[in-house]
Formats: structure tokens, C-alpha cells, sequence
């Protein structure tokens, strides 16, 4: 599975769901290497309600969900028997927060792969809004059966 993706094909990849689905877009995949994805980020997220009532800003954990997830279309669609695999964190380093991330903006989220050692993926990650970087983090995250983590 290569090249551009819309919600549908993205919803066959990853198991999440509205209102946790923070891809909106595939741009670009190169299966196993690197994937660019959308997220569109609207006044209308239910977050905005008390993040901040009063000045809105998207959590900064949301912008590493997104970044995770977009990361876990490019896991998975390298695999198979994808389906009923997901994609769980183990661990976040090097995270920095640029600048606040409020409703208009669209991340662009550039993630690649560093390693895979079995049931361990490690990737980079890096989102941006109009061309500058928001967000980076090195994500470590492995592979189960859905049904299956303990």
C-alpha cells in the first residue's frame, strides 16, 4: 500500500475511531521507510470545551496521539495480517512542544522509521503547521493482536 490515503483507507489500517481518529489524510507512504499525514485541526473538537474554554490550544499529548497514529498506518501497511494488529506506546523521548497548535491549523506530520527488531518499532517523528515545526518526538511502540495486550 503505497502513496495517498482518505479516512476510509486509513480506518482499515489503524483500530481508532471517532472521536479519538486524529488522521484525516495519507499524503505520502513509503511502506516500512516514511509517511506524511493530515490532521485537520477544527474549532469543533471536543476537546476544545475545556482546553482552554477561553483560548483554545490542542493538548500537546493529542499532537503525539496524531503523530503515533500516523506512524501506526506505516507500520501496518506493511503487514500482510494487519488486520486485528495495533500498535501500542512504550515509550516517548526527545519531546519538545514549538509553539501552540490552535483551530485552522492542519499538521503535517512527517514520521520515518529507525528500527523494528521484532515486535519493537521505533520512529521519529516531527509535525508542523504552515511550513514550521510544532512538535518532534522519538516514538517506541509495539505490535499486538488487539484483543491480546497484557
Amino acid at each position: 500500500m503505497e502513496g495517498r490515503l482518505d479516512v476510509e483507507r486509513i480506518k482499515e489500517l489503524i483500530p481508532h475511531r471517532y472521536p479519538f481518529l486524529l488522521v484525516d489524510r495519507i499524503l505520502e507512504m513509503e511502506p516500512g521507510v516514511r509517511v506524511v499525514g493530515l490532521k485537520n485541526v477544527t474549532v469543533t473538537e471536543p476537546y476544545f470545551q475545556g482546553h482552554f474554554p477561553e483560548q483554545a490550544v490542542m493538548p500537546g499529548v493529542l499532537i503525539i496521539e496524531a503523530m503515533a497514529q500516523v506512524g501506526g498506518a506505516l507500520v501496518l501497511s506493511g503487514r500482510d495480517n494487519r488486520d486485528g494488529l495495533a500498535l501500542y506506546l512504550m515509550a516517548l523521548e526527545g519531546v519538545k512542544f514549538r509553539r501552540p497548535v490552535i483551530p485552522g491549523d492542519q499538521l503535517r506530520i512527517e514520521m520515518r522509521m529507525l528500527r523494528e527488531k521484532q515486535k519493537v518499532i521505533r520512529m521519529r517523528g516531527e509535525a508542523f503547521v504552515d511550513g514550521a515545526l510544532v512538535a518532534e518526538a522519538e516514538i517506541t511502540a509495539a505490535i499486538y493482536p488487539r484483543r491480546q495486550v497484557r
